[in-house]
């Protein structure tokens, strides 16, 4: 069964010249701010943010602030299925990838892998299969079988030589708080990752994240407002390097700041106890321009496409082959 599927890594440079491609999903954040008349200037002053924010974490033999600049590559996942495929390939899974370069000692340094994390298939899960299953229902309730396919797929890719051939660590993923959860700070600081926090209950997507092979801890990291959800396999404290954890933090506080400006641009942080709120009213918004609303429209089109290109034509294939995964 493991031959049935097949996986093309493709990579395209993140910076000022970016152009979406055709099969990238729109709603992905960097594909969002590639659009437009200000596309151009959205691009310069994001890149110009993660490297400010990076400069001020690594701080370290970094005088003047301006040691280090963050390059970014867009990998896209395309799986092949078998066969049966027709050798059609089907977008998979966007990821991004950070490279560091020190400037001191003309160094370029491997970053994480995943950071942002896109999925037709996760679109799919969310914005159709979910919405289906609970319609007409009074109560909300989740399929019991719910992610499990998107799980094995994406632990499927990341143990198979594909990925090994091109990434060096596992990956972290960094998403927002959730807004209808409580945070608690913990005793536990890290010099780079920040506070620690604990929500008070379980949500749904770390539920789904957990499937995918990975769990989740909460950090602020210094002098940010709220904290940032860090998904991740094995040690997240000890695997990875300052630098590379600086890497991630700097990208992803920087969409953060942009795409919900309420609560990662908020005007006062975070305390010992935090509920985030999107309709914080006291928060500063950044000069670049994005279309929010557009966004959570185009998830259940591309929740709809997964249907119809993937889910669908292949489902006696995925069902077979997810009942015969064995991680």
């Amino acid at each position: 069964m493991s031959n049935d599927f097949t996986f093309a890594i493709n990579s395209i440079s993140f910076d000022e010249n970016y152009r979406p491609s055709d099969n990238t999903r729109i709603t992905t954040n960097f594909a969002n701010l590639a659009r437009g008349e200000s596309r151009q200037e959205n691009l310069r002053n994001t890149l110009k943010m993660i490297n400010n924010r990076f400069n001020a974490l690594a701080h370290w033999d970094n005088p003047k602030g301006d040691r280090y600049s963050v390059e970014l590559e867009i990998i896209s996942v395309d799986m092949a299925i078998g066969n049966q495929g027709n050798g059609q390939t089907f977008p998979t899974i966007e990821v991004l990838k950070t490279n560091i370069v020190d400037h001191k000692i003309n160094k370029r340094i491997e970053g994480i892998v995943g950071n942002n994390f896109s999925s037709y298939v996760r679109d799919y899960d969310f914005s159709v299969l979910l919405l289906n299953h609970n319609k007409g229902q009074s109560k909300f309730s989740v399929p019991d079988d719910f992610g499990d396919l998107h799980g094995k797929l994406f632990k499927f890719f990341v143990n198979s030589d594909a990925y090994k051939q091109n990434f060096i660590k596992p990956p972290v993923i960094c998403l927002s708080v959730s807004d209808n959860k409580i945070y608690h700070q913990t005793e536990n600081q890290h010099p780079v990752l920040g506070v620690e926090y604990q929500p008070n209950e379980s949500s749904l997507t770390e539920q789904y994240f957990k499937k995918m092979g990975l769990q989740v801890r909460y950090f602020m990291p210094p002098n940010s407002v709220a904290p940032l959800a860090f998904f991740f396999v094995g040690d997240l404290l000890n695997d990875y390097s300052n630098l590379e954890l600086i890497g991630t933090i700097s990208t992803m506080e920087t969409f953060q700041k942009i795409y919900r400006a309420e609560i990662y641009n908020a005007n006062a942080a975070a305390g010992k106890r935090y509920k985030p709120n999107l309709q914080n009213s006291d928060h500063s918004l950044t000069q670049i321009v994005y279309d929010r609303e557009e966004r959570s429209k185009l998830a259940i089109k591309q929740g709809e496409f997964a249907e119809e290109h993937f889910i669908k034509p292949y489902q006696a294939i995925l069902e077979q082959w997810s009942a015969n995964y064995a991680s």
